[in-house]
């Protein structure tokens, strides 16, 4: 058995269910339901406006930050206000209805 250190982004690495091979998606969640989008501006893999053009497409709400790809490893606090910000955002259009 190994004793090296595991990376930290390990617990966060689920294995897929065997039924996510073989389902059928019927319509993209993005299309029927609120969205979110915070572009990590110093972003090596994904460009950020390669992240804004996707953003834009699926009609998100979009939020900038400057961070790794990783932005929830590199600016946790960031994400966190993000994610705060948006389940707000839905509860209060849900409690308007």
């Amino acid at each position: 058995m190994s004793t090296r250190p595991r990376p930290r982004s390990w617990p966060t690495q689920v294995p897929w269910g065997v039924r996510a091979l073989t389902g059928a998606v019927t319509e993209a969640a993005w299309k029927s339901k609120p969205s979110w989008y915070l572009v990590a501006t110093e972003d090596k893999m994904i460009p950020p406006p390669a992240q804004r053009q996707m953003a834009t497409r699926a009609g998100a709400t979009v939020a900038e930050s400057a961070g790794s790809h990783a932005i929830y490893v590199s600016k946790p606090e960031a994400v966190a206000a993000f994610i705060e910000k948006s389940a707000k955002s839905v509860s209060a259009s849900a409690s308007s209805k």
